[in-house]
């Protein structure tokens, strides 16, 4: 696809370096697989030159098609007073295979003198001699000219001078690199402007590489945008190092839905938010979920006037329709609701019910009680949709509860814990006792509710608990204070939330547990007449 600004995507290397982030080789071609198939026109992969993991990646990499994107290997320009063919990590560089190498050099005469050694023609000497060289063996060369604003600000003609020597030498690419985060848009679009002019007769692109130390990391690649760069580096959700770099999610969505300028193809945009998560989940980090354009909170909306606004006219609140970027709308309930509020709620849901009717009021008032008491229903769809359920007499009775016990066991002569849980249910009017033991007493309970209903309800047994998070409410209570349960399980395809409050812990639980079991049975047994319909449809066929 051809565009006026081209992304370049780092993740694979800057990205890496951010606290708590840690690709394998798979991870990193599942990545880059992924990002050539959205439409990226750069995908760096790594430093060769620097660990083994990166080479293992380059030599993998070449077994692989990229249909869209150009793959980068990520160096730095010859040692000082080494000719640059015997430069072993330039050898690494072109030995990866990959088409294109990214380079990064000094521009600022600080780094210069006092962190290479070396003299401010020698530097220059560095810059040329590698691009000129890496040139010659037939490699696109982008130059990262590292602290390209801090230099620029120290010393401006040197700056230029190392700009103009590397884009000379042959580099497509003078990418103007924000290395400490701390440039302001302001200067991002005064200093752009002066070296895209500079360099315009040599033939080569500006571009930009920008850090989020000031929260300003994207901001500062539109602000370059604006100025004529014309390519963009950055990393998927804005990973790196220290507080990360710029955020190509909503760079992308920026160029292309604010600003005019396609970069990827529309169905690619439409799959923004999935592209987002599958690198969380690669990265085995938690989705951001008040991220802009892609998060799960960036369409949701909860005062009752903002709601009853979306409701007639949804741009009248939302910047952009969420499907454009792969995300929807997303109802809150709470205390600041209101009917309309409600309502679209369940509508979300599938549960139709009219805005004025009185059931609505009946459901309006119950969530301001009990969000009164302490139950939060915005991150708990399950027990929203529970509740509902049970307003309009549509929920049903899978078990009737007759008693529960936990009890705890530590013997320090023998040095073991042991928690161990009894449920008694009444299921179809079958009485069901079970015990169980677990690792702690929610663990416990968890396991003996699911053992006593897995005979009438096999499929139970699918469902897992993957977050459990507590909130201790009334904090001047003391130990006499409520306590909030949320409960996230999933049985594989689908993840839901439930919630419990009491003063009791273990019953905070319970309330929880025994919502995630219950929405659970509800949707398999609103799945069975589809499934049941699909079976004889196919018998028909045969």
């Amino acid at each position: 696809m051809k565009t006026a600004v081209t992304i370049y995507d780092t993740t694979l290397r800057d990205g890496s370096q951010a606290e708590g982030i840690n690709f394998s080789v798979a991870d990193k071609l599942r990545i880059a697989q992924r990002l050539d198939a959205f439409g990226v026109h750069y995908i760096e992969g790594g430093w060769p030159g620097s660990n083994d993991k990166d080479i293992e990646f380059f030599a993998l990499a070449k077994k692989l098609k990229f249909k869209n994107a150009k793959l980068s290997a990520f160096g730095s320009t010859r040692r000082a007073k080494i000719k640059v063919d015997q430069d072993p990590q330039v050898a690494a560089l072109l030995d990866c295979g990959a088409p294109v190498i990214t380079l990064v050099g000094k521009t600022w005469l600080l780094h210069v003198r006092e962190v290479l050694s070396t003299t401010p023609e020698e530097n220059l000497a560095m810059i040329a001699d590698t691009v000129r060289y890496l040139r010659s063996k037939g490699r696109e060369v982008i130059y990262d000219a590292e602290h390209s604003f801090d230099g620029y600000k120290d010393n401006t003609d040197y700056a230029l001078s190392c700009y103009r020597t590397a884009a000379e030498a042959g580099a497509s690419h003078i990418v103007l690199c924000d290395t400490n985060g701390g440039t302001l848009p302001t200067d991002v679009l005064r200093i752009t402007t002066a070296v895209k002019a500079a360099i315009e007769s040599t033939g080569a692109k500006v571009g930009i590489h920008t850090h989020d130390d000031c929260g300003l990391g994207v901001a500062n690649a539109l602000a370059a945008v604006a100025a004529g760069a014309a390519q963009v580096q950055g990393t998927i959700n804005g990973y790196g190092e220290r507080t990360g770099n710029c955020n190509l999610i909503s760079v992308m969505a920026n160029l292309q839905l604010k600003l005019g300028t396609p970069v990827v193809p529309e169905q690619s945009l439409r799959q923004l938010r999935d592209l987002s998560l599958f690198v969380d989940e690669v990265a085995n980090q938690r989705p951001n979920i008040r991220a802009p354009f892609v998060g799960v909170t960036a369409f949701a909306h909860k005062g009752g006037l903002h709601v009853n606004a979306i409701n007639k006219i949804s741009h009248s609140y939302e910047h952009i329709r969420p499907e454009l970027v792969g995300n929807k709308q997303h109802v809150l309930v709470g205390e600041l609701s209101g009917r309309t509020n409600v309502m679209l709620k369940a509508k979300q849901l599938n549960l139709s019910i009219d805005e004025k009717s009185p059931e609505t009021k009946k459901i309006l008032d119950a969530i301001k009680k009990l969000e009164k008491e302490g139950y939060e229903f915005e991150a708990a769809d399950a027990s929203f949709e529970l509740l509902v359920r049970r307003m309009l007499q549509k929920r049903e009775s899978f078990f009737d509860l007759q008693e529960y016990h936990v009890s705890i066991r530590k013997s320090k002569l023998h040095g073991f814990d042991a928690c161990e849980a009894t449920v008694k249910l009444s299921i179809n009017g079958d009485k069901v006792y079970t015990v169980a033991e677990g690792d702690g007493p929610v663990n416990a309970l968890d396991a003996a509710l699911r053992t006593a209903l897995s005979e009438h309800y096999p499929t139970i047994q699918n469902i897992k608990l993957t977050d459990y998070k507590v909130r201790i409410l009334d904090t001047h209570s003391g130990t006499a204070a409520r306590t909030r349960v949320l409960i996230e399980s999933s049985d594989g395809i689908e993840t839901w939330t439930t919630v419990g409050v009491s003063h009791d812990i273990i019953e905070a639980s319970w309330r929880a547990l025994q919502d995630s079991v219950e929405y659970k049975l509800i949707k398999q047994r609103d799945a069975a007449p589809n499934k049941l319909k699909k079976k004889q449809e196919n018998s028909m066929i045969r």
